[in-house]
């Protein structure tokens, strides 16, 4: 894994849970606990997308949330990332193929990192994040890099 070195800053991570049994979303407080306590390593949950730097999205997607994800998705500024927690934004897991599921979480947004489980252990999420950490400190150094 590669080392974090150039995103100076704590990094925000919005969740959005659409139509998830909970299962992965008491995953992802467990982490925040003091068992994990991922605030000691600079993530930080926020109560909005347009605070955060990464998205992390819970769930099958059911038809009428999808607008409201591609809408959370675009409030978010750049550099951004997007984390996929658990089997059913993965695949849509059990409900694959069902009437009311707009499709895995990819055919809706952008998706960079693939957090697979049901439910994943919060060690899996960590990691999760810290991949979406380390592609958005290259998004950084890119974005330096067209600046110079």
């Amino acid at each position: 894994m590669g080392k974090l070195t150039n995103f100076k800053r704590s990094l925000w991570v919005f969740h959005a849970s659409g139509g998830s049994c909970n299962a992965c979303d008491i995953e992802i407080i467990a982490a925040l606990t003091p068992r994990y306590d991922v605030e000691r390593f600079g993530i930080k949950l926020v109560g909005s997308p347009r605070h955060a730097d990464v998205l992390l999205v819970t769930g099958a997607i059911p038809r009428d949330f999808a607008d409201k994800l591609r809408r959370i998705y675009e409030q978010m500024p750049e550099p951004k990332a997007v984390v996929v927690v658990g089997n059913c934004g993965t695949t849509g897991g059990v409900f694959y193929d069902s009437y009311n599921i707009a499709g895995p979480i990819d055919e809706i947004i952008p998706v960079d990192v693939y957090v697979p489980g049901c439910p994943p252990r919060p060690e899996a999420i960590i990691d999760g994040v810290v991949k979406a950490w380390l592609k958005l400190e290259k998004l950084e150094k890119e974005l330096e890099g067209k600046k110079e």
